[in-house]
């Protein structure tokens, strides 16, 4: 005796949004009837194709399964917003079929990526034994792709998605041509800057961070206001750094060693990259402030990159010196003169740390219950 269920996953709750029906949805009928209302609400929905998939599935097991063998059906439903409050959804729908029907294995219809997104969440709680992606087939043509295309612009998840990185490059690309030369190759030349860093966030996971710090934002209003002036200016400081810097480069270009070349313009776009920096940090700050959750250590991690760029500073004018040629002497006096301004930003650092402990320990022990 083998118990089977077939799921279909609709991730952006369309199910919902369109027909009011709330998942999850269990049972050949109930499933029939809400395919049958979602392709009345909208005929041009997918999500329609796979459910009616699952029921093909539901229906060819249940006519060739063996004696005592039970088969159902169920769509499971997500959230509007995509993410972790859709995918916490379907969860807790999975564990209350789950813990009805108690499956043996499972079989996964789906009617794209985004739905298969779930599979990690579903395969933790039964076994998949087989998925199946509903594709629907179209007139091949010209006109069958631009209807598709102009069927997908429309859709707001698809439009913020094709029109905003499309209209942010043509208008860095436009505006780079605007400018003069020099400026207008570092405008330009930032694309691929920009393009490399979203990839790379990607790769490293780093977009869930980054959706995480916009929602704090949007539940921090007055605080975001200025934090995004304050980000802003990051911004512009990074651009800064790397006009300072380019522009170091094609100065010394023909005159300077390979080893010079990049020293020097590391250092001349030294202080705009601490700069942006600090006004990133301050933007945390605030933030972190209005929510209630703020603990000092942006302040620690503030004053520790002064000391970072102390370092750095003072270690690349060194080596500018030696490299050139110019006569640097290794003295007492010379290293003093030259470790001052680190060994200040350490001490700063080693106060505003204490400070910080001390703050932090007072805190715990005016939240700690003494039993009276």
């Amino acid at each position: 005796m083998t118990r089977t269920l077939v799921l279909t996953v609709d991730r952006d709750n369309d199910l919902g949004i369109k027909t009011a029906i709330r998942g999850p949805v269990v049972g050949r009928k109930p499933v029939l009837t809400a395919a049958l209302r979602l392709g009345i609400a909208d005929p041009e929905e997918s999500d329609t194709n796979a459910i009616l998939g699952a029921l093909h599935q539901h229906d060819n097991l249940a006519e060739s399964g063996g004696e005592g063998d039970e088969v159902e059906v169920a769509i499971l439903t997500g959230d509007e917003k995509v993410g972790v409050r859709s995918d916490r959804a379907i969860a807790a729908q999975l564990e209350e079929v789950v813990t009805e029907f108690q499956p043996d294995l499972a079989i996964l219809v789906t009617d794209g990526a985004e739905d298969e997104s779930v599979l990690p969440i579903i395969q933790s709680q039964v076994r998949i034994d087989h998925v199946e992606k509903i594709i629907v087939k179209q007139s091949k043509g010209i006109e069958g792709t631009y209807y598709y295309i102009v069927k997908a612009l429309e859709d707001p998840k698809w439009r913020a998605k094709m029109l905003v990185p499309l209209g942010a490059i043509m208008a860095v690309f436009g505006f780079g041509v605007m400018l003069p030369d020099t400026l207008g190759g570092i405008v330009i030349g930032s694309l691929p800057l920009i393009f490399g860093l979203f990839i790379l966030s990607k790769g490293l996971g780093l977009e869930a961070t980054v959706g995480r710090i916009a929602q704090e934002m949007r539940e921090n209003a007055d605080a975001a206001m200025f934090s995004s002036l304050l980000w802003t200016s990051t911004v512009f400081s990074a651009i800064f750094a790397v006009a300072t810097g380019y522009d170091t480069y094609i100065d010394l270009e023909a005159t300077a060693n390979y080893s010079v070349l990049w020293i020097e313009v590391v250092h001349s776009a030294l202080a705009w990259i601490v700069i942006a920096f600090l006004t990133s940090t301050a933007g945390f700050m605030l933030l972190r402030l209005q929510k209630g959750s703020f603990s000092g250590r942006l302040i620690v991690l503030a004053v520790f990159g002064m000391v970072v760029y102390s370092l750095l500073n003072q270690g690349l004018d060194i080596a500018i010196k030696v490299l050139t040629g110019v006569d640097y002497e290794f003295s007492v006096q010379g290293i003093w003169e030259v470790m001052l301004e680190p060994l200040m930003w350490i001490a700063i650092l080693w106060v505003t740390t204490t400070i910080v402990r001390a703050v932090q320990a007072r805190q715990a022990q005016a939240d700690r219950y003494w039993g009276i």
